[in-house]
């Protein structure tokens, strides 16, 4: 009986019965398709970065038009002499923002923030008429065939 215990299990260890663990094929096969999901996935992510860095620098438009309102009723309805630094003066939160006031004049301002990746958002208000363009056109949160982003 032992005997025939013993040859049994040299038998099976030498078929390969009994292994445990993985082989290389099967392990390879694994690793690709990680590879192909990884592949798929990381585009994606990217993308929804970029979009969140869009979002923050709407964000930072928005409350630069809201400031540069904010100076215009402290300077009798005037937009006049406005720029970064009063901008910042009245809200705080704009120090960390790429903004920048391209024309600050009586009736009329523009203001552009740009995002991490370059995409430019802008707050035009033309005596009274707001518009909200940016570029590049299609690409982040920058929709494509609209007016703009829309405030």
């Amino acid at each position: 009986m032992f005997l025939q215990n013993l040859r049994a299990k040299v038998g099976a260890r030498l078929n390969g019965d009994g292994e445990a663990g993985f082989t290389l094929i099967e392990l390879l096969v694994v690793m690709l398709i990680l590879g192909i999901l990884a592949a798929i996935a990381l585009p994606a992510f990217f993308n929804q970065k970029d979009k969140a860095g869009d979002a923050k620098a709407k964000e930072y438009a928005h409350s630069a038009q809201v400031a540069m309102e904010t100076y215009s009723t402290d300077h009798n309805g005037s937009y006049e002499g406005a720029d970064e630094s009063a901008l910042i003066a009245i809200e705080p939160t704009l120090s960390s923002a790429e903004i920048t006031v391209n024309k600050a004049e009586e009736k009329t301002y523009e203001i552009t923030s740009k995002s991490s990746n370059g995409h430019e958002f802008q707050v035009i208000n033309e005596a009274g008429t707001l518009s909200f363009p940016c570029s590049p056109e299609g690409e982040g949160g920058c929709p494509e065939g609209t007016e703009g982003w829309g405030g």
